[in-house]
């Protein structure tokens, strides 16, 4: 669905937002029919169904109430020193296991390469290190274990190097399967929006899924709908915006979507992004 919630002046707490007209039936069918043609087969599909698609890239964030401000800080802008030796070798392959049975080799990292990619500052700094130069992350051991990541086709363990720091607890991880063993997680569709962010079955009703959704406060909801095929199936929640003065609020509001048949293994789209539709809960993408 087309929307324009966007309507952003970072001065004001009310806005006028332009948009007010709702998505047609035939408009939504003719956009939703695009979205599955274009999904259909394509290599995002093929190894969203049966490769590896990380749900929120290869490096685990620490629980930042964990670890001291300062090494949060030291963090983000790639303040390290080593302290120990890295070890130089490490397994070529090995065998990720996954939620369906299914078993693939995947290369590793060298434990140098995760720290060279942990020690690297992030992007944008927004605070930089005092005058003086950060207080340095010294990096005392590393080891190769496991941690939990999210992918298209659920939570797996994968092997990981964790780093330990002088005087801080927490682990500093890094996943160690190399990129090129993975597929990057789609990106919107031009001028898309995400709406439906999860969903999951109806409970007693294999025809339904309760879908999760984003809506601007000033939004009227008249209910959902839904273009199936059978590879996918694209979720809407029909909108109308207010065309007036509104806040910026974003509500979470929860429906159902009533199928011709039951899902089954179909990829659930959300219309508004192009994006799939994670089952059970929501990593941002």
């Amino acid at each position: 669905m087309r929307r324009t919630i966007g309507c952003l002046l970072l001065t004001l707490l009310l806005t006028s937002c332009s948009w007010s007209d709702r998505v047609s039936p035939g408009a939504f069918e003719w956009r939703a029919r695009g979205l599955a043609a274009s999904w259909q087969g394509s290599p995002i599909d093929q190894a969203w169904r049966a490769g590896f698609v990380p749900l929120a890239g290869l490096d685990v964030v620490p629980r930042w109430e964990r670890i001291p401000a300062w090494a949060a800080l030291s963090l983000h802008n790639g303040a390290w020193a080593l302290d120990a030796e890295l070890p130089a070798d490490s397994p070529a392959r090995v065998p990720l296991r996954w939620p369906d049975g299914s078993v693939s080799e995947v290369p590793l990292i060298t434990a140098a390469t995760a720290y060279a990619r942990l020690s690297e500052p992030a992007d944008f700094i927004d605070e930089e290190c005092p005058r003086k130069g950060c207080r340095r992350l010294r990096m005392t051991g590393v080891e190769l274990g496991e941690t939990a990541l999210a992918t298209s086709r659920g939570t797996i363990r994968v092997p990981a190097w964790h780093f330990t720091a002088k005087g801080i607890k927490e682990r500093f991880v890094v996943v160690a399967v190399d990129p090129s063993a993975t597929t990057p997680r789609p990106h919107a569709v031009k001028g898309g929006r995400e709406e439906v962010r999860s969903f999951d079955p109806m409970p007693g009703n294999p025809n339904e899924l309760l879908v999760k959704y984003g809506y601007g406060s000033c939004d009227r909801v008249h209910g959902t709908r839904a273009y199936e095929t059978d590879d996918v199936v694209v979720v809407d929640v029909d909108e109308e915006g207010s065309g007036g003065m509104c806040n910026l609020m974003l509500l979470l509001g929860r429906a159902t979507v009533t199928l011709k048949r039951p899902l089954g293994d179909r990829v659930v789209l959300d219309s508004g992004s192009g994006l799939p539709v994670l089952r059970g809960g929501r990593v941002p993408f």
